[in-house]
């Protein structure tokens, strides 16, 4: 059973299809994994009794041939701002401990209506409200390549979920990049929706007017298998998905300065591979990109201490002080300029639509910088605000202009190879994204 739980969702799911898996032992077998000392740091609470009497139900389906789909039966863990009927979901806050729910957010009802196992929540940034990962009030999860780093954030947990072989797939949240930065520094697929394609109904919110939601996974095949089930779509076909003839353009400018070196050596990598397997890339700088990124201060921060200051105010120290001074940051924004700030990105986001037409996809490096040190972070706060911008400084832009994203591994560890379109092109972005992964040869067969 050890073998299996590293393997991609959608290989679990046709084991299970044939007979071959039993989701009361993988089920088993997880729960294991997880109810160590390791997984307390990755996962916040567990759900045994949902999980086993989902699989087991899962189990009866698979015996009578009767299956909700592809993913019956194969579990996976879910970001703990995901409500789940009568089970504590504290957004990773002590200011909300022993907030428990009366029904399921609406993906994770699609979910388990499909078939999908709850193994629990997994830990995460307080409140969502950093690219880092870093929890000193819960718990910080580990990066899988190097125990002294951040995990990225703020879906640390269902990114560490995965890495380290405690669930098929995790379920996270990106306002400001926050699938694709977990999955970025743990070797993962992550996908950024596109804002409002997916239903936020009983997820805790940070910025409603930026959150999005996500699956991080093993492979580009099961991140198309997820989107299909929390989107309630049929899962793009990406049988054949290929780079000859298409057309990339690769942002340069804000976006490819000051890459430590071992990103600029990946994705210059990542591009040769793209354009070795047929692609046609043009580099070029886009204004609005540029123009947008200094909006960040005057549209984030505002708007998510408008949602949480008379909650954080009421007990401020129960808060790690960045976090919290992060929220402040946004207190003396003015309405005015708030609103200036979004009529301005309104017209930047048409003008991105403009520049990136006649092109399959925009390219850039997933993040600038390697995991941070995470002993350092904890303590010397110039380091905890320097990294935590420049983590998020590529990721905001997929944010700011409202676009669905995914983030590939591209071979060297903890780097990663951004595809990113305008809403409405997800199955197009999902199989340029199979593409890509077959070109940068980092797909995980999941073969047993």
């Amino acid at each position: 059973m050890t073998d299996w739980l590293k393997q991609s969702a959608v290989e679990q799911g046709r084991a299970i299809g044939a007979g071959r898996l039993d989701p009361r032992d993988l089920v088993e077998g997880y729960l294991d994994a997880a109810g160590t000392e390791l997984g307390a740091r990755i996962y916040a609470r567990l759900t045994p009794e949902r999980a086993q009497a989902e699989a087991a139900a899962a189990a009866e389906r698979a015996r009578l041939g009767v299956r909700r789909g592809g993913l019956d039966g194969v579990p996976v863990s879910w970001k703990d701002l995901f409500d789940s009927a009568g089970v504590a979901t504290e957004a990773g806050s002590a200011l909300l401990a022993g907030r428990v729910p009366e029904r399921d957010a609406a993906v994770l009802a699609r979910a388990s209506a499909a078939g999908l196992v709850c193994l629990g929540k997994t830990h995460m940034t307080e409140l969502a409200f950093s690219g880092l990962g870093l929890n000193p009030v819960t718990a910080t999860p580990p990066c899988i390549n190097d125990p002294d780093a951040a995990p990225g954030g703020s879906s640390s947990g269902a990114a560490a979920s995965v890495a380290f072989g405690m669930a098929a797939a995790g379920i996270g949240s990106d306002t400001g990049g926050s699938v694709r930065l977990p999955s970025v520094w743990n070797d993962l697929v992550g996908f950024k929706t596109a804002h409002g394609s997916l239903p936020i109904d009983g997820v805790v919110p940070l910025c409603p007017r930026f959150d999005t939601l996500g699956p991080l996974c093993r492979t580009v095949e099961d991140v198309a298998a997820l989107w299909s089930v929390l989107a309630a779509r049929p899962a793009p076909d990406l049988r054949q998905a290929g780079l000859a003839g298409r057309r990339f353009l690769v942002l340069g400018g804000v976006a490819q300065q000051d890459l430590e070196p071992a990103v600029a050596q990946s994705f210059s990598g990542a591009l040769q591979a793209l354009e070795a397997a047929g692609a046609t890339l043009v580099e070029e700088t886009l204004t609005c990109v540029e123009e947008a990124l200094p909006l960040s201060a005057t549209l984030f921060a505002p708007e998510a201490y408008g949602i949480w200051k008379d909650v954080i105010e009421a007990s401020p120290d129960k808060m790690f002080a960045e976090i919290r001074e992060r929220f402040r940051g946004g207190r003396d924004v003015s309405a005015a300029d708030f609103v200036a700030a979004w009529a301005r990105l309104d017209g930047l986001r048409a003008d991105y639509a403009e520049r990136t037409a006649g092109f399959d996809a925009v390219l850039l490096p997933t993040c600038p910088i390697l995991p941070p040190n995470r002993a350092r972070l904890e303590t010397d706060g110039a380091y905890y605000r320097d990294r935590n911008l420049m983590t998020l400084r590529n990721t905001r832009i997929g944010n700011l202009m409202g676009l669905a994203a995914v983030t590939l591994p591209t071979g060297v560890p903890s780097t990663g190879l951004t595809l990113q379109t305008v809403p409405g092109r997800e199955g197009l972005l999902l199989r340029l994204a199979a593409a890509a992964e077959a070109a940068l040869g980092t797909r995980v067969t999941g073969e047993m």
